[in-house]
């Protein structure tokens, strides 16, 4: 197979079923978490998740690294990428709102922005990715309204241990540039086994899972948490940091909450105010902004992007 230069329709189109996946993970964790301690749910997420990873792996012939280097990275990835904001934000949607946890959660691309800029500078701090992360947040605010953010404030420690979980994530994007070059799934599938190692016996000691009674709608919505909002999503993630950049994969955060408007206006009846409108358009600029490569940087990158497409999914 001659590999092939990533199409940047495509790429959008994966960082838009990403956001959807990931999106909806909010409500599965607010049902999750009903009767299903946060920590329990997690660490029963993160091993799913993994063990349906590595029946895909096996099914397509590709194997784990089994260096130790390797697997060191793994598990700092899974510590930023799952481990603590995972268990944060469960730990959170206990007493904060699923549609709240979206909102302070879309910060993700301005912590990866300025990480980037005042530490790692491994991708360009250009005026136009600036602009997104900008017109982004603007957008946020005019889709959700002023009166969604009212309950900011009101459980203070929740939303601060979201916020905390936010700059994880920025952290992950950036750190899993190390893994380019690999099968997206490897890397996803190795973080969430090492977050599973790590987060298990916590499940052990702490909540004692044997003695639960969980409702069947908690069990159903970690099920769907675990195969189609981790197990899918990470290796969609991992694809899009090797195409579009940390900076812009996370950009899908700030999909996150359109999404939802959408889900509202088609299942439920809901109408969009005319300043909501205006903010999906601002969420669409950011997120052209951000992923839009520069015509000189894709003439450059081709023949480097062509190796790392005939690694990726198909």
């Amino acid at each position: 197979m001659t590999p092939q230069k990533p199409n940047l329709t495509r790429e959008l189109v994966l960082l838009l079923v990403l956001a959807t996946l990931w999106g909806s993970s909010y409500t599965f964790i607010k049902i999750g978490v009903e009767t299903i301690p946060p920590v329990t749910l997690i660490a029963v997420r993160t091993l799913i998740a993994g063990a349906i990873l590595l029946a895909v792996l096996r099914h397509r012939h590709v194997r784990l690294p089994r260096d130790r280097a390797t697997w060191r990275l793994f598990v700092v990835q899974a510590c930023l990428n799952s481990v603590f904001p995972f268990t944060l934000i469960a730990w959170a949607e206990q007493s904060v709102d699923a549609g709240l946890a979206v909102i302070l959660n879309s910060a993700t691309p301005i912590f990866t922005f300025l990480l980037t800029v005042s530490i790692t500078r491994h991708e360009p701090a250009t005026a136009r990715k600036l602009f997104g992360v900008v017109s982004g947040l603007a957008g946020i605010c005019l889709v959700i309204g002023v009166e969604a953010l009212g309950g900011l404030g009101e459980s203070l420690m929740a939303q601060l241990a979201i916020i905390l979980a936010t700059i994880c994530y920025a952290g992950a994007a950036i750190f899993s540039k190390n893994f380019r070059g690999l099968h997206p799934a490897v890397p996803a599938a190795g973080s969430l086994i090492s977050g599973a190692v790590i987060l298990m016996p916590v499940s052990l000691l702490v909540d004692r899972p044997w003695g639960l009674d969980p409702s069947a709608a908690s069990v159903l919505a970690l099920l769907a948490l675990s195969a189609f909002s981790t197990a899918l999503a990470f290796t969609i993630y991992f694809r899009l940091v090797q195409t579009l950049g940390s900076v812009g994969t996370t950009s899908q955060a700030y999909l996150r909450v359109p999404i939802g408007v959408a889900i509202g206006i088609v299942f439920l009846g809901e109408r969009l105010s005319p300043t909501a409108w205006i903010g999906l358009v601002c969420v669409i600029l950011g997120v052209i902004a951000m992923t839009m490569p520069r015509a000189t940087q894709a003439r450059s990158a081709g023949a480097d992007e062509g190796k790392v497409a005939g690694r990726l999914l198909p």
